[in-house]
């Protein structure tokens, strides 16, 4: 029997939920632990009940200095692995709120953890009670007459429990990602610095994509319909020069036909020069991207929720985006969609929102496929990101392992 779609991707989101929930236990509750073993000890050490308790004392302490940067790194990884978020390693700095976080909030996590396996597990184990009761010896169930009535009830509650398990580990998973980045990652300081490296970097790879795909696009025209209708201009010229008993009308056709060639190789020209859509300069993005929607071989739902041209007009306040904004807009919209049709498995529709938020320009491309797309993976969603960074603007993918795939990206623009 082949499993919908939807069905298959919200089972494989339970099951990365759930092992990500598990595999979090012993990570929290492994300095929960040590915490209470150090407060053993230290009772020891104070009612003197104990010569060897120092020397154990200062070992668990060592083990749990030592244990806050290695828990650290799993947690990161277990992010990275399971969910694809990706948190910088803060390294040696912010050790406080790193031991902070494995000591009391990680506490709380896992022990939140450890309920809901343990809910799940007892739900598995109630609702498949009628599979397993027939383990139980012959004589306890000639005993127990009433147990298939009893089990019935154990199955409901366990049917229940398995109900509840998908939005109860929803919650929890959505609750560690919101803490997590923000206790395990770098300070400000530590961001600021990765911010200035990050943007010369961008800089820098901005200028030679720039640079070589210049270099492309005059290459492949030189070579081909360049030197195609340079060719077709001088034969059509020739034809002019050398056939004068061609009757008046052939000659106007001919004549027509070279004029026609010349203006192709001046526009041309002028698409080299420009490089740059022209709707955006005359009717805006808006209109800009209903046109990439509506080429899209996908349905995309688009919401443009921008300033009109003219603020004094509007009496927003607000500067339209300038050109190189609106064009990076165009074009991230412009390359997620041609994802989406190509790589996108099991996609059957792409949500485009474009808003502007005080000096934000947000564009968001979500796709409702099964996911697993890795940003780092290819040269196109990297050339992407540099070009958004090059306008000192913000790039996030997120595409767990059945879905849903979604590309943030936040330019600024002048207030």
């Amino acid at each position: 029997m082949k499993v919908p779609p939807r069905t298959r991707r919200a089972l494989t989101r339970v099951a990365r939920d759930t092992s990500f929930l598990a595999l979090g236990i012993p990570l929290h509750l492994l300095m929960g632990s040590l915490l209470f073993l150090t407060s053993g000890l230290l009772w020891e050490i104070v009612n003197g009940g104990d010569v060897e308790a120092p020397v154990v004392l200062g070992c668990v302490v060592v083990l749990a200095v030592l244990a806050v940067p290695a828990l650290t790194v799993a947690q990161i990884w277990r992010f990275r692995r399971l969910l694809g978020i990706d948190i910088p390693r803060p390294g040696r700095r912010r050790p406080l709120r790193q031991a902070g976080y494995h000591s009391f909030t990680g506490l709380l996590l896992g022990a939140l953890e450890a309920l809901l396996i343990a809910l799940l597990a007892a739900g598995l184990a109630a609702a498949t009670v009628y599979v397993w009761i027939w383990a139980v010896p012959f004589e306890w169930r000639i005993e127990h007459r009433g147990y298939s009535t009893q089990a019935f009830y154990v199955t409901l509650a366990g049917l229940a429990a398995l109900a509840v398990v998908p939005a109860l580990s929803e919650a929890l998973v959505r609750t560690e990602t919101h803490l997590g980045p923000r206790l395990l990652g770098p300070d400000a300081s530590e961001d600021l610095a990765r911010r200035v490296a990050d943007l010369t970097e961008s800089r820098a790879g901005a200028v030679d994509a720039a640079s070589a795909e210049r270099r492309r696009i005059e290459r492949d025209l030189h070579d081909g319909a360049q030197q195609r209708l340079v060719s077709l201009a001088l034969n059509l010229g020739i034809a002019k020069a050398t056939l004068k008993d061609l009757p008046p009308e052939a000659r106007a056709v001919i004549e027509a036909a070279h004029r026609e060639a010349k203006d192709a190789i001046e526009e041309l020209g002028n698409l080299v020069r420009g490089l740059h859509p022209a709707v955006l300069d005359e009717l805006g993005l808006d209109a800009a991207l209903s046109g990439l929607a509506a080429r899209s071989p996908l349905p995309v739902r688009l919401r443009v929720d921008l300033p009109p041209r003219e603020p004094s007009a509007a009496g927003t306040g607000l500067r339209p985006a300038a050109s190189a904004v609106e064009a990076v807009a165009y074009f991230v919209v412009s390359e997620a969609l041609t994802n989406v049709a190509k790589h996108a498995r099991e996609a059957t529709r792409a949500d485009v929102t474009v808003t502007r938020l005080g000096g934000i320009l947000r564009v968001v491309v979500a796709d409702d496929g099964v996911g697993g797309a890795d940003p780092t993976g290819g040269s196109g969603l990297r050339g992407l990101a540099q070009r958004v960074r090059s306008v000192d603007g913000t790039f996030r993918m997120s595409s767990p392992v059945g879905g849903p795939t979604m590309m943030n990206v936040e330019l600024p623009c002048p207030t």
